[in-house]
């Protein structure tokens, strides 16, 4: 049986708020004038698209840092366990790297022979842990429980490109627009108000490879991460689709002469 309860530390405050309406999911309905208003996606390119598309593995380290340190504060993200880290195809950390990252988190184990439950630290074994035990506690703190984050990346429409945009579309409201008080303005959320602030600022996560920590540069990272914990055999399936292709081509070339042998056979 999975382990289910897992204890890590709690912020509140602002980050609780960001929670609620988490990746563009919003604690308030927009007004009703702007409900149906909607801009399309920044147009980016990504290493992972297209037959050939891989992830580029500095992205994805980086964009597991801005997961750990901005989004699981109030995200879980349980399809994945701190083992698929070092796995081929995706940020690709080393063994002893899982095992400290997995060991930074406490988990509730057991029972024990006696019965008796009991803490740990985290294995590569475990998955990401969520910052509430239960639905019901994080909607309780926070008035609605965060979506999980394991799958959002494909949860959308031109998904990747929506949520960069989303992170960078922060701004102030254009004059006319009434923004209620505790909600936000997007450019690039549907209806443009949201109960989440602004979740990253220039700065904010410090990168050890010198790359800029602008908001744009953490912003496609962490898209770039959770595209892959969505799609994390994506390039296993480029890979066999082209090997498909190669084979149906050279299949299609030995059809085609074997009909022309057949027919000259026939005259």
């Amino acid at each position: 049986m999975e382990n289910k309860m897992i204890q890590i530390s709690r912020k509140t405050g602002l980050l609780a708020l960001a929670a609620a309406a988490a990746l563009g999911l919003p604690l308030m309905a927009a007004p009703a004038e702007a409900a149906t208003d909607s801009v399309k996606p920044i147009q980016s390119e990504w290493s992972f698209e297209g037959v050939f598309g891989v992830y580029d593995r500095d992205a994805l380290r980086r964009g597991y840092k801005v997961y750990k340190e901005v989004c699981a504060v109030c995200h879980s993200a349980e399809l994945v366990r701190f083992r698929n880290l070092m796995e081929p195809g995706g940020p690709e950390f080393t063994e002893g790297q899982v095992k400290a990252l997995a060991a930074d988190i406490v988990v509730v184990d057991g029972p024990d022979s006696s019965g008796e439950m009991f803490e740990r630290p985290g294995e590569p074994k475990d998955r990401f842990p969520s910052p509430y035990p239960n639905p019901e506690a994080a909607a309780a703190a926070m008035g609605a429980a965060a979506p999980d984050l394991s799958v959002i990346a494909k949860a959308r429409p031109d998904g990747v490109n929506y949520l960069h945009s989303l992170l960078v579309g922060y701004t102030e409201a254009p004059e006319g627009f009434e923004v209620l008080p505790g909600l936000h303005y997007n450019t690039y959320f549907p209806g443009h108000v949201l109960a989440m602030p602004a979740p990253l600022s220039d700065g904010q996560v410090e990168y050890e490879d010198g790359t800029p920590n602008t908001v744009d540069q953490m912003a496609r990272d962490v898209t770039h991460f959770l595209m892959w914990t969505a799609e994390p055999k994506l390039e296993q399936r480029h890979r066999m689709g082209f090997q498909v292709m190669i084979y149906l081509a050279l299949l299609s070339g030995l059809l085609w002469f074997a009909m022309r042998k057949v027919w000259a056979d026939a005259h």
